[in-house]
C-alpha cells in the first residue's frame, strides 16, 4: 500500500490490530475535540456570565441542523476514496480528492454566510430563553464565520482517513485545539469577552486546522493522492458519486438534528416554567454524553472505511469480519466510559455548572441516555454497514422514520401530557428511538448482505 502511515484494510491478517490502529487516532481526535469544547464551557463557567454554558450548548442542535447536511458529503468522499484505495485506482482517487476539496470550499462559504446572517432568527424560532438569546446569538454568529475552514479540514481529513491515515488529522486537530484553549484563556479571562471570546477562539482554531491539513496534503509527495493547485479541477462524475454516496448521510444527520432542535425547543419551553438552570444542566449533560458517543462512533466509522475498501477489493467475507470486530470494539467503548460517567456524574456535572439545581437537571437526563447509549452504537454500526456495501439512501429512510419520526411523535403526542411533561421523559425518547432504528437497520442489512454479489464491473 502507498505511504508509510497508511493501513492495510483489505487483509484478514491482523485486522483487529489494523482497526485499532485506524480507530485510535480517530477516537482521540474526537475526544480531544470534546475536551477543547469542554474547556470553552469550563472557562465560561468560572470566568463568564451566569448562563454562558447554557447559551453555548443551546446552539448545538441548530449548528448540527445547518452543517450536517453538507458535512455528510465528506462521508461520500471517504467512501469513494476508500473504494479507489481498495482497488488501487490512483487516477480516479486523484479526481475524487480535487473534487472534494473544491466542494468543501464552496459549501463552507455558503453555510458561513447563511448561518451568520440568520442566527438570531433561528434562535427566536426555537424559543430560546430570553436570559440566553443575546449570548447565544453572539456565539452562533461568530462560529459560522469560521465554518468554511471547518469544512475544509473535515473533507481533507476524510480523504486521509479513507486511505488509512488517521494520525495526521489527529496531530493537526491537537495543535489547533491547544491554540483554541490558549486563545480562550486570553479572550475570556483577560479580555472579558465571555461567549464571544470562546467563539472567536473556536473559529481561529479552525483556521489553524484547515491550513495545516491542506498544506500537508500539498507538500506530501508519497500519498495515494496529492494536491497541486495548478492541476485542480472539478470533475462532474466524481462530484455526482460523492453526492450520491454522501448526501443521504447528510440528510440523515440533518433530520436527526431537526428532531434534536425540536427537543431543544421543548427544553427551552420547560425552562420558561422551571428556570434557565434547566438549560444549563441539560447542556452540561449533553457535553458529557458526547464522550461516550464519540468513543463508540469512532469505532463504528471504521466500517465505512474498511468495509468500503473491501467492497472495492470485492472481498465479501472481510466485510463481515470488519463488522463483527467493530461491534466488539463499540461494546467496550460504551461500557468503560459509561460506568465511570454514571458513578461520578454529579462531580462531573459540577465542573460545568455551579448550582445544585442545574446539576439535578443534568442528572435527570444522563441516566436515560448514557446507560442505554449502546443502542445508539448498534444503530450506527448497521447504518454504516449498509453504506459500506453501497446502500446510501436506505439508512437515511430508516433513520428518518425510526429515530427522527419517533422523536417528533413523542414531542407532539406524549410530551404535552402533564405526567410526561418533564426532562426525564423527554430524555427517554432517545434510547427508544435508537432501539427501533438499530433493529430495523440490522434486519435490512442481514437481508441485503446475503444478496450481495460482485461482478467484474463493480468498483
Amino acid at each position: 500500500m502507498t505511504g508509510h502511515s497508511t493501513i492495510d484494510m483489505t487483509s484478514n491478517k491482523g485486522m483487529v490490530k489494523n482497526l485499532i490502529k485506524f480507530v485510535a487516532p480517530l477516537m482521540l481526535s474526537g475526544i480531544l475535540q470534546l475536551l477543547f469544547t469542554a474547556s470553552d464551557l469550563i472557562v465560561c463557567r468560572y470566568f463568564g456570565s451566569e448562563h454562558s454554558v447554557g447559551a453555548i450548548q443551546s446552539t448545538n442542535a441548530l449548528i448540527n441542523l445547518i452543517v450536517n447536511l453538507f458535512m455528510g458529503l465528506s462521508i461520500g468522499a471517504n467512501i469513494l476514496m476508500s473504494r479507489c484505495y481498495g482497488a488501487q485506482d490512483k487516477v480516479r482517487g486523484q479526481r475524487v480528492a480535487y473534487t472534494a476539496i473544491i466542494l468543501s470550499v464552496i459549501l463552507g462559504i455558503a453555510i458561513g454566510v447563511f448561518g451568520s446572517t440568520c442566527s438570531r432568527y433561528f434562535l427566536q424560532w426555537m424559543g430560546t430563553n430570553p436570559e440566553l438569546i443575546d449570548l447565544s446569538t453572539q456565539y452562533l454568529t461568530i462560529y459560522f464565520i469560521g465554518i468554511p475552514f471547518n469544512m475544509v479540514y473535515n473533507y481533507c481529513a476524510a480523504l486521509l482517513r479513507a486511505v488509512g491515515d488517521t494520525q495526521k488529522p489527529f496531530y493537526f486537530l491537537t495543535a489547533s485545539g491547544v491554540f483554541n484553549v490558549l486563545l480562550n484563556l486570553l479572550l475570556v479571562i483577560a479580555c472579558k469577552m465571555d461567549v464571544a471570546g470562546v467563539a472567536v477562539a473556536t473559529a481561529a482554531s479552525q483556521v489553524v486546522a484547515a491550513t495545516s491539513v491542506f498544506l500537508y496534503i500539498c507538500l506530501k509527495k508519497d500519498n495515494f493522492f496529492t494536491f497541486k493547485l495548478k492541476q485542480m479541477r472539478f470533475y462532474k462524475k466524481e462530484a455526482w458519486e460523492i453526492t450520491r454516496l454522501g448526501l443521504p448521510a447528510g440528510i440523515q444527520g440533518s433530520l436527526f438534528s431537526i428532531s434534536n432542535v425540536m427537543i431543544q425547543t421543548s427544553v427551552n419551553e420547560l425552562s420558561m416554567e422551571m428556570g434557565a438552570a434547566l438549560v444549563d444542566g441539560n447542556g452540561a449533560s449533553s457535553s458529557l454524553e458526547g464522550f461516550v458517543y464519540t468513543a463508540m462512533n469512532s469505532c463504528a466509522q471504521g466500517i465505512v472505511t474498511f468495509g468500503s475498501a473491501n467492497y472495492g477489493a470485492k472481498n465479501k467475507e472481510n466485510i463481515k469480519r470488519v463488522i463483527l470486530r467493530v461491534m466488539m470494539l463499540v461494546m467496550i467503548c460504551w461500557f468503560v466510559p459509561s460506568v465511570f460517567l454514571l458513578a461520578f456524574h454529579k462531580q462531573l456535572l459540577g465542573i460545568y455548572v455551579s448550582t445544585e439545581e442545574a446539576i439535578n437537571f443534568g442528572s435527570q437526563r444522563i441516566f436515560y441516555t448514557v446507560g442505554l447509549y449502546v443502542l445508539c452504537g448498534l444503530m450506527d454500526i448497521f447504518a454504516y454497514s449498509l453504506r459500506a456495501i453501497g446502500y446510501s439512501m436506505l439508512p437515511t429512510v430508516i433513520s428518518t422514520l425510526g429515530a427522527c419520526g419517533f422523536r417528533l411523535l413523542w414531542i407532539f403526542l406524549i410530551f404535552p401530557i402533564e405526567f410526561f411533561h418533564n426532562l426525564s421523559w423527554l430524555a427517554i425518547s432517545y434510547p427508544i428511538s435508537w432501539a427501533l432504528t438499530a433493529l430495523t437497520h440490522a434486519i435490512f442489512f442481514t437481508v441485503l448482505f446475503k444478496r450481495l454479489k460482485f461482478t467484474e464491473n463493480d468498483t
